[in-house]
């Protein structure tokens, strides 16, 4: 095995192999237990670091929610608390994933629309210098998944869209750029998302096309990702039934995630791929594989059936009795055992984290941040604005004739935030010298009042929202606003700063305009475009129409 690891995608020399052969020499069962886990670390807790210290694992997932002097001050601890090297990992998607206080980043939607890879390589340029500040070395993307079914709450924004030539495109820039910058990419989510409108963390979701249809589609873009030498794929709770019932009769197999299918991972995926790189699973907290099995048998399939590493626990203690007691039974052979930490480690060495690794800083960071190492980003987030109709020319917008506005809004909405979030478009438009009134529960809805309707949306796709849509009786609070549409009495413009497929739910919308994140920068580019200061996109990545004819007019 060790000579395979001179091939793609890790490459490794002589030296790299003896201290990948030297490590694992040493280990004992238990520390190679442990280098099958990759622990979340979201609370930067006391608790989170002994973990880190009793398990070892060979990875974790940081996600920044502090400011940088903590962000900095936990990350050298997790550092100190490991006797291994870590992989660090982290959606490094951009958007709403961007880091408070680095570069506010497009995420990969909003990039795709401008159908430029150069964008891209920018992007993921400024993403990956930011990261290797803060200690992250293995980046959870790029998202290959298909934006195909409109509804999907979890494909959407994370996605280059649904034209697989820009998927292709966009995904090989950012898989090369961020491993010339000594971060490893992932490419995700196989075998494939976005022919299903449900969410894997709430449901396996289904792969239904044929094996035909997906060798045109997620077949051509994994292969092209392998070619581009990407580290490691990460393995989803999706099923391929077209492709399990071809080697197995059972019709219950038909659907077992591939997160734990021997078939999807080791035989299509490495034996027909050719891919010799490094499989994560997707989260194993998800619903789309915590339904599948008891706790106890998901966590031994998951390596068994060709996963390397196991991502994000239940109950990490318990996992860690489970994978050794599974070991120990059998249940999980030495063979994968020893394939999945050879790999752990290789990857580890081809990013060089064996040698002595550099000082995590604060100083380091603020001096990239007073650089010009983000300058384009304004400007790239202002190209990413999506102008998909403007009926009976209403825009650009006059402060002369349309000074009254009335905002409806859903506030900025998160998985993690209870609440929803102001966003500033309001205060952007006050300070232009507009009169804004902002509908709000048991107010009446009358539009003799103002000039203008303003309506805000900021839902990006993210994890355990099902499905994204206009819930009409909430944002105009009652059941007789929810029948009501003001744009045939006033003029009407809407925004989403997020999914990008409103207009399902809203057809007649007369102006309708896609932004894809609400960035600060975003926000005020839209106003921008209301105003007449900007020239917005015209291009889109996806099909804002949703196939249909009606939400054109």
């Amino acid at each position: 095995m060790y000579e395979s690891f001179r091939k793609t995608p890790f490459y490794l020399n002589d030296q790299a192999i003896e201290w990948v052969s030297k490590t694992y020499s040493e280990l004992t069962l238990e520390q190679k237990v442990g280098q099958l886990f990759n622990l979340m670390i979201l609370n930067n807790s006391d608790e989170e670091l002994s973990l880190v210290k009793l398990i070892q694992p060979g990875g974790i997932t940081k996600f920044i929610v502090e400011e940088l002097d903590s962000e900095v001050k936990i990350m050298n601890q997790l550092r100190d608390h490991s006797n291994l090297p870590l992989l660090v990992s982290g959606d490094l998607e951009g958007g709403g994933m961007s880091f408070s206080f680095g570069a506010q980043v497009p995420n990969q939607l909003g990039l795709a629309g401008l159908k430029d890879e150069r964008a891209v390589e920018y992007c993921t340029q400024v993403i990956a210098q930011e990261s290797k500040l803060l200690g992250f070395n293995w980046s959870f993307t790029p998202v290959i998944d298909i934006n195909a079914k409109f509804r999907s709450a979890i494909v959407g924004t994370r996605s280059y869209g649904s034209d697989v030539d820009i998927i292709e495109r966009m995904s090989r820039a950012n898989i090369t750029t961020f491993q010339n910058n000594g971060i490893a990419a992932t490419a995700k989510h196989w075998p494939g998302e976005g022919f299903d409108d449900r969410d894997q963390h709430l449901v396996t979701t289904v792969n239904p096309l044929n094996m035909l249809e997906w060798e045109e589609r997620y077949g051509r873009l994994y292969r092209s990702a392998i070619e581009c030498n990407v580290m490691s794929i990460m393995s989803a709770h999706i099923a391929l039934p077209e492709y399990v019932k071809s080697h197995d009769d059972n019709p219950e197999e038909w659907w077992r995630p591939a997160s734990v299918s021997k078939l999807l991972n080791e035989k299509l995926l490495r034996g027909e791929l050719g891919f010799n790189g490094l499989i994560v699973s997707d989260a194993t907290t998800m619903a789309g594989v915590s339904g599948w099995a008891k706790r106890e048998d998901v966590v031994a399939e998951i390596i068994e059936n060709g996963c390397d590493m196991l991502l994000f626990c239940k109950d990490p203690v318990e996992d860690y009795a489970f994978m050794l007691k599974a070991v120990r039974e059998g249940r999980v052979s030495e063979a994968r055992l020893e394939q999945s930490v050879l790999r752990i480690l290789a990857m580890k060495a081809a990013l060089g984290l064996q040698n002595k690794p550099e000082e995590i800083s604060v100083d380091k960071f603020n001096a990239l941040l007073a650089s010009d190492y983000a300058d384009k980003i304004s400007e790239l987030n202002r190209r990413t604005v999506h102008l998909v109709k403007n009926r009976n020319d209403i825009l650009p917008i006059s402060l002369d004739h349309h000074k009254r506005v009335l905002i409806i809004s859903t506030g900025l909405r998160h998985t993690f935030v209870a609440e929803p979030l102001p966003l500033s478009v309001a205060s952007i438009l006050r300070n232009e010298g507009f009169q804004v009134t902002e509908f709000h529960a048991g107010m009446a809805l009358n539009v003799n009042d103002y000039d203008w309707v303003l309506y805000l949306s900021a839902d990006e796709s993210m994890l355990l929202k099902s499905h994204i849509y206009i819930d009409w009786m909430a944002l105009q609070d009652g059941f007789v606003n929810a029948t009501y549409r003001p744009w045939v009495d006033i003029p009407t413009v809407m925004v989403s700063f997020g999914h990008p497929y409103l207009l399902y739910d809203a057809p007649k919308a007369p102006v309708y305009i896609n932004a894809y994140s609400p960035l600060l920068e975003v926000q005020q580019a839209v106003v921008d475009g209301l105003l007449g200061r900007l020239s917005f996109n015209t291009d889109a990545a996806i099909d804002p129409f949703c196939g249909l004819e009606q939400l054109r007019y």
